[in-house]
């Protein structure tokens, strides 16, 4: 609950005007579905969400993320900070590379999830959800108050950022720039030249291809745009939006805040604790809290993140309850939706540790008071051939 004093009566029935990105009048040109996300006017869709799957998983997508938060943390204590103030060991971090971590509050909660990048020895880049971009700001402020070789940043307006993402991405992206790209590890980046616009060039994506993703001065967005546009026409590229981008990562068994991960959640109740660092130098927010949580989880959790997949055709959805034999209780969808690559419904879902192994018996989704049943499999649901 907000401690804002209440707005005029005018001001509180206008309605909430969202943000626009640098390309917002190209997507309008193309005829996107906008829609709003986490305050921002952003694509929903070009034309079909599902050739827009298919085009990422057989030849390459061009995605628009400039709602993402990047916040700068710089200075000799820089690492330090981050250190304390997130659960990975951010100092130990390689100047060029990334690493996938999150922001817990004090009882273990996650916060958000992160990308960190490493820009050289005294600079981080932070990316955050756009969704939770300022509270991770704020946190991540007020954590570092403590060092003093420490100063962060409000990025947000500094970047715009476009992904290109699918099989045919790093050929169309070497079309435009003399970077290395064969020697750029996934979860790594470089100062890069590409069509003439100096990017931060990432080997990053949230779509279970390989990819890129490329950061950007938002006045040079348009024209990389269509520089990427022109290089990606002969392999098939088209621009994608948010709702292709969400079937992909469920596809390939990503998280997203608001569903799989939660302030109610810690990264080991999400089978993802091999990304806090108790290893590291010093303590950190959260510390205690998530030891015990690794403990209770190495014990036995009493609920495990799984993939179901349909056996009909009703899609489950996110906060539908799943049952076990019997009809009572175990569970609860976390994300769901048509899988255009497995050609049948699936989701991802909370349940009881005894129903969390492959083919478990008697699991069914509620799907508005129908009991449809799904088999239990190991995650992602989708694995891009290497």
């Amino acid at each position: 609950m907000s401690d804002r004093p209440p707005l005029p009566h005018a001001e509180q029935s206008a309605a909430p005007v969202s943000r626009r990105t640098a390309l917002d009048a190209l997507h309008r040109g193309l005829g996107a579905t906008m829609t709003d996300f986490a305050g921002w006017d952003m694509p929903l869709r070009y034309a079909s969400e599902r050739e827009e799957h298919q085009a990422v998983r057989t030849r390459a997508g061009l995605f628009d993320l400039s709602h993402m938060g990047e916040i700068a943390v710089t200075g000799p204590q820089a690492g330090q900070a981050l250190d304390y103030a997130l659960v990975g060991h951010l100092s130990a971090l390689a100047v060029g590379r990334a690493r996938y971590t999150m922001i817990c509050a004090a009882d273990g909660g996650i916060l958000d999830d992160l990308i960190v990048y490493r820009l050289a020895e005294q600079e981080f880049m932070v990316v955050a959800n756009a969704s939770n971009a300022q509270r991770v700001l704020d946190e991540i402020t007020a954590r570092a108050a403590g060092f003093t070789g420490a100063a962060v940043r409000d990025d947000r307006d500094a970047y715009a950022l476009l992904a290109v993402q699918g099989p045919a991405s790093p050929g169309i992206v070497t079309s435009l720039t003399d970077a290395d790209l064969d020697g750029l590890k996934y979860y790594a980046g470089l100062p890069a030249t590409v069509a003439g616009v100096d990017a931060l060039l990432a080997r990053t994506g949230y779509t279970g291809e390989d990819g890129f993703e490329l950061f950007v001065a938002p006045a040079d967005a348009e024209r990389l745009w269509q520089a990427l546009t022109e290089a990606g026409r002969e392999a098939g590229l088209v621009p994608c939006g948010l709702s292709c981008r969400d079937t992909l990562r469920l596809e390939a068994g990503m998280p997203l805040y608001g569903h799989e991960l939660t302030a109610a959640v810690t990264p080991f109740d999400a089978g993802l604790g091999r990304v806090v660092k108790f290893d590291k130098p010093g303590d950190f927010v959260g510390r205690d809290a998530l030891a015990a949580a690794a403990e209770k989880a190495a014990a036995q959790p009493p609920r495990k993140l799984v993939g179901l997949v349909a056996e009909g055709r009703r899609v489950p959805r996110a906060g539908y309850p799943v049952t076990g034999e019997g009809g009572a209780v175990i569970g609860e969808v976390t994300s769901g939706a048509p899988s255009p690559t497995l050609g049948a419904p699936i989701a991802m879902a909370y349940v009881d540790a005894e129903y969390a192994e492959p083919d478990a018996a008697g699991v069914a989704v509620d799907i508005r008071g129908a009991r449809e049943p799904h088999r239990v499999v190991a995650l992602p649901f989708y694995r891009r051939q290497r």
